[in-house]
């Protein structure tokens, strides 16, 4: 089954494309990687799939539905989770406190006043996601103390307690240590049991231990699309982004 659908999707900053004309279909259940150099589009790419951008042209289907004219809350509560290439935590808050107001607002199905939140429920999401992303002894301390590879983390515990149905992480492993890189690793196939990903990332080994299908970007467009394998031995990506030439 078809959860995300584009067709034709633009965005143009004046004379800029940044993405120009992408076709991305990613199923159910999958872990899919957009790969590509700098300035590749790829941020741009999923920051219009989340809502943070609005497209130039074309079109976003998810789960069937047409959401490009929607909010990126209203893309939230329809099971669209985006977390940000530069950490966006609350650094004065315990990473309880972070994780348990990503929980609440998981919650927010009516008008504020008629709001009723379950102090249990909230805890017990918050403990699930703080001890699946492996920070359970971390619970009180401010999330501004944390290692920058630790706030990482933190933030797919948040986007976790949003209950996700596609979580798009965006450089994921960027202040990760070599240790908890292969931990980060086993966390995103136990998250892929619940949740489609799509994975935004620079770290190769990572994109091809994960990724089931990689989507190749340059200049704004999909040059590429296959399996690890496939990837890795196609030229044009091989050129493009990889820094070799298979003729070499």
């Amino acid at each position: 089954m078809t959860l995300l659908e584009t067709s034709g999707l633009s965005k143009r900053f004046g004379g800029l494309r940044a993405v120009e004309d992408v076709e991305l279909v990613i199923p159910t259940g999958e872990i899919r990687a957009v790969i590509g150099p700098n300035g590749a589009g790829k941020t741009t790419l999923v920051s219009l799939v989340s809502g943070r951008l609005e497209p130039t042209a074309g079109s976003i289907r998810f789960k069937g539905e047409d959401i490009a004219g929607l909010r990126a809350w209203d893309r939230v509560r329809r099971g669209i989770v985006y977390t940000f290439q530069v950490t966006s935590v609350y650094a004065n808050l315990t990473c309880y406190e972070n994780v348990a107001l990503a929980a609440q607002r998981r919650m927010m199905k009516g008008p504020r006043d008629r709001l009723m939140l379950a102090e249990s429920r909230v805890a017990r999401d918050v403990e699930r996601a703080l001890s699946r992303v492996g920070l359970t002894d971390e619970t009180r301390r401010r999330a501004g103390e944390l290692p920058y590879g630790h706030q990482r983390l933190l933030e797919v515990a948040m986007g976790l307690a949003l209950d996700p149905e596609l979580l798009i992480l965006d450089e994921p492993t960027q202040g990760l240590a070599l240790d908890e890189i292969s931990g980060f690793c086993d966390l995103v196939r136990a998250i892929s049991e619940r949740a489609t990903v799509l994975l935004i990332e620079h770290n190769m080994s990572v994109v091809l231990e994960l990724a089931q299908l990689i989507t190749v970007m340059d200049k704004g467009t999909v040059i590429a699309e296959g399996t690890p394998a496939e990837i890795e031995r196609n030229p044009e990506v091989q050129r493009a982004y990889l820094g070799t030439d298979a003729a070499a």
